[in-house]
């Protein structure tokens, strides 16, 4: 029963997430049971979670419904999200980033190298640069060996686009993308560097400064609603209503700045491109 009910959450966050159910639409356990291809006690056990994870809401006929998200709601996780990666990688600068961990970081690294340093990127690269960077996410989570902050980090990927690579495919369709892949990537190099002199402070503002990459991405969905439907049907949970998001010109500015440029706080100043 674990195994199925374990499945069938998997299997109805992934279809909320991607857009599978209109906000307010009723979420009824026996429809849910046949198309997932279980029996009602696992759906129910998994909309009672999903509730409590903050995906869903109850239904004022009781049950649950398809909750509305806003795009404050979805800019504060992926803020938070860089809060904790950010105490993270603290955690791990303070404490010595061993050999094993600093050799995996270095592999995706090289990975990301080859998806995002050319001319243009095709699908693959896109894809490629997907995998290396949720491998990346995970390992600075995991490598800092606080299974509380772990828990929080699952407790926000289950929400709409707070997931690390979750607004990336807003990048592979937009002539912005590439560019601020690179400037992510980018960041990712210095991030390393700063785990490997032992720089907990500068490692922390890294990650906090890297969310704004998925912050920006964000933005852009709710600027472009036609491009965003087509990459990211989940978009459609989100209300763009009394965002507190930058607007597009600041935005598209933010992708159009110059990485080995920063402004004096910024913590890339004085790094090399990789």
């Amino acid at each position: 029963m674990e195994s199925t009910q374990s499945r069938v959450l998997v299997q109805l966050r992934d279809l909320i997430l991607k857009g599978g159910f209109a906000p307010g639409e009723r979420l009824a356990e026996i429809p849910l049971a046949e198309r997932l291809g279980a029996s009602r006690t696992p759906v129910k056990l998994a909309l009672a979670t999903l509730e409590h994870e903050g995906l869903i809401e109850s239904s004022p006929g009781g049950g649950y419904q398809m909750r509305r998200f806003t795009a404050r709601e979805v800019s504060d996780a992926i803020l938070v999200r860089g809060l904790l990666e950010g105490f993270a990688a603290r955690t791990i600068a303070e404490h010595g980033l061993s050999r094993q961990l600093a050799r995996e970081l270095h592999e995706c690294l090289e990975v990301g190298d080859k998806a995002v340093e050319k001319p243009s990127m095709d699908l693959d690269d896109y894809a490629a640069y997907v995998e290396m960077n949720n491998r990346f996410h995970e390992l600075l989570v995991d490598g800092c060996g606080n299974t509380a902050l772990a828990r929080a980090i699952d407790m926000l990927n289950g929400l709409p686009f707070a997931a690390a690579s979750a607004m990336l495919p807003m990048q592979s369709s937009i002539d912005e993308g590439h560019q601020a892949m690179q400037l992510a990537h980018r960041q990712h190099h210095a991030l390393v560097q700063a785990l490997e002199r032992g720089q907990g402070f500068r490692a922390q503002a890294l990650c906090e400064e890297h969310v704004e990459v998925a912050r920006m991405n964000l933005d852009l969905a709710i600027d472009r609603p036609e491009v965003a439907a087509q990459v990211l049907p989940g978009i459609a949970l989100v209300d763009a209503g009394g965002r507190g998001a930058r607007s597009r010109r600041a935005t598209e500015s933010a992708v159009a700045s110059r990485p080995d440029k920063p402004s004096g706080s910024n913590p890339l100043k004085g790094q090399p491109s990789p």
